[in-house]
């Protein structure tokens, strides 16, 4: 799967880059047909500590899957992005195999 990931303002360090595509990849296991990911990471600015945001979108066959998440730190936002994202696909695969007929 291919993870683009485009911080909006600043430069993201590689270590932050390589962590975000190695938490993103990891949803290939929760559904065989990701085409791909794009990342985008965006600082807010406001005096409000939870100014990172990380929107992950996903794209599959006939659907895209977009999560926004805003925390203190990006790996943050990522991370519970993903998790969010999990479920999502495997709620789609679930609807994908119940609308196969037999």
């Amino acid at each position: 799967m291919k993870v683009t990931t485009q911080s909006v303002n600043f430069n993201a360090s590689s270590d932050l880059i390589d962590f975000i595509e190695k938490k993103v990849s990891s949803l290939s296991k929760f559904h065989d047909k990701i085409l791909n990911a794009e990342v985008f990471l965006k600082l807010e600015n406001s005096s409000d500590k939870e100014n990172k945001i990380a929107e992950i979108k996903i794209n599959i066959p006939g659907n895209e899957l977009v999560v926004k998440k805003q925390y203190k730190s990006f790996e943050e936002s990522v991370s519970t992005g993903v998790e969010t994202l999990k479920r999502r696909l495997k709620k789609s695969k679930e609807k994908l195999r119940d609308s196969i007929p037999i």
